[in-house]
């Protein structure tokens, strides 16, 4: 009876609190991109949310998945897609009438990364996870799919970075400029 009992604890500890994959920590904000040289195929992989959410290909506006009407397994066949092409991922919160997107944060209505995006889960294969709710909790466990024939790559930084960024290099020029000249001074 005791090893019966630990025997269950243990397998509960090695299995996920969700039986679908989601996407690694660390990808928030990658870009998905196809891959070129074939159909880009849409694997819906399973969700926790209590929402009702639509996913959509923006390139296309084709709508993809509906996470209380699909379920897992169920594929999509989007096309064929340049190679290098951004596909733009837009989920639609209807419960709240919020949009989230893949890539930047600017693109979300409280500026926040709503969707994970892991290069290589599978051979040529990416896979995406979303968060449903605005201002988190970021788990990323509301959403999962999978899109063959793509990869993923981290987002080029915005302009406004851009310029923070040079700014900060600006102002650190100045104070190994100020120190160098102060220590010339004394000398």
């Amino acid at each position: 009876m005791k090893l019966a009992k630990f025997a269950a604890v243990a397998l509960a500890a090695s299995t996920s609190a969700y039986a679908f994959p989601i996407a690694a920590p660390g990808t928030e904000g990658f870009l998905v991109i196809a891959g070129g040289g074939g159909d880009i195929i849409a694997t819906y992989e399973g969700n926790s949310a209590s929402y009702s959410n639509d996913l959509y290909l923006v390139n296309t506006g084709a709508f993809v998945f509906n996470n209380h009407a699909n379920s897992p397994g169920d594929t999509v066949n989007l096309g064929s897609f340049a190679a290098g092409t951004e596909l733009v991922f837009r989920m639609h919160v209807n419960n709240t009438g919020y949009d989230y997107f893949t890539g930047p944060a600017s693109r979300n209505p409280d500026d926040h990364f709503h969707a994970r995006v892991e290069d290589n889960w599978a051979p040529n294969t990416t896979l995406v996870s979303f968060e449903d709710l605005f201002n988190g909790p970021f788990d990323y466990n509301d959403l999962s799919f999978s899109f063959t024939n793509t990869r993923a790559t981290p987002s080029v930084p915005e302009p406004a970075t851009w310029a923070m960024m040079l700014l900060g290099f600006a102002g650190v020029g100045y104070l190994t400029y100020r120190r160098k000249r102060q220590a010339t001074t004394l000398a």
